[in-house]
């Protein structure tokens, strides 16, 4: 079978991400999955036992200065190299700011066709797209060249498939027009004790109910009890409770939890799209029309307030 190549999406604090997993999945659908990592040097070696877990019979390591010294243009030209090389029968990336970058650039090189955001890929490089805010699907298909797609996170679950893993260097070679932005700082933001929101099994979220920046201690209390992150909607986000690295929604990260929690979100449309994937949805909202209860597989019509230091009263009492 063909090589499918997979552009690794993964950083020395966090590990291999959830999505690089998905993809290397997707990718046994079309032929034969090869990962391929980007960065400095030594950085295939780090992640090549979790790419090998899932999947990847080959490691690309397109390594060195050349390459994490400078912004996405050194990628994009590692990996269309590679693409004429190995002649694959697809390229699957993250739908991440970078990756989707990375995409654009790939295709303009390689004058292909470009898939963005798909939540499911066939085994003839047909993609399954979520339209209008995820109230619609369509099936799209490259017309020229081989299928390069960006996968949605949280786009199915991960299943491992035990694979050799061989990793083969890559001769980097990128010219001055690649080298213009260059990384001159690197600051690792400070992480606290919550999973990382688009990897966590569990999210509660506020949103405008919550009412201020203040009352989010509410809806941090109740997820480090369960053990899971916190999200905010465009509402609470725009209204300054929350900061936006934590929007789940159209316009912020889509996130597939076994568990949802929504507190004081109204449920509008482009909420939904972030989060309707989510194994079981629990609401509470003291507005018994909000279009989350359309959604939710548990609801609680009732003033947050009240519902949220109940419910976390009784955790306490199971653990």
């Amino acid at each position: 079978m063909a090589e499918v190549l997979v552009v690794v999406e993964a950083s020395a604090s966090a590990g291999v991400k959830k999505v690089t997993l998905e993809m290397l999945t997707f990718a046994r659908t079309l032929g034969t999955p090869s990962a391929v990592v980007l960065g400095g040097a030594g950085a295939a070696a780090q992640f090549k036992d979790k790419l090998a877990e899932y999947g990847a019979e080959k490691i690309y390591a397109g390594e060195g200065d050349d390459v994490d010294g400078y912004l996405v243009a050194p990628k994009a030209t590692v990996v269309a190299s590679l693409v004429q090389q190995v002649q694959p029968a697809a390229v699957l990336l993250a739908s991440t700011q970078e990756g989707k970058e990375i995409a654009g650039r790939l295709a303009v090189k390689l004058e292909n066709g470009l898939l963005t955001d798909a939540v499911a890929i066939d085994a003839d490089g047909t993609a399954t797209q979520a339209i209008f805010a995820g109230a619609a699907l369509v099936k799209s298909k490259v017309t020229k060249g081989l299928p390069i797609v960006t996968i949605r996170p949280n786009s199915t679950t991960p299943v491992a498939a035990p694979a050799a893993g061989t990793v083969e260097q890559l001769t980097v070679s990128v010219s001055d027009t690649d080298k213009l932005t260059k990384v001159v700082e690197r600051v690792a933001e400070k992480k606290g004790s919550r999973p990382e929101l688009t990897e966590a099994s569990i999210v509660v979220s506020g949103g405008r109910g919550v009412a201020s920046a203040d009352n989010f201690k509410v809806v941090e209390e109740l997820a480090d009890l369960l053990g899971g992150a916190v999200g905010a909607s465009r509402a609470a986000v725009d209204s300054g409770f929350y900061p936006h690295q934590f929007q789940v929604g159209q316009t912020g990260k889509t996130v597939s939890p076994q568990l949802y929690v929504a507190l004081g979100i109204s449920g509008a449309i482009q909420h939904r799209a972030g989060m309707q994937t989510s194994k079981t949805i629990v609401a509470v909202n003291k507005d018994p029309e909000a279009p989350i209860f359309e959604l939710a597989d548990y609801g609680v019509v009732g003033d947050l307030f009240k519902v949220v230091p109940q419910a976390a009263d009784e955790i306490r009492k199971r653990k």
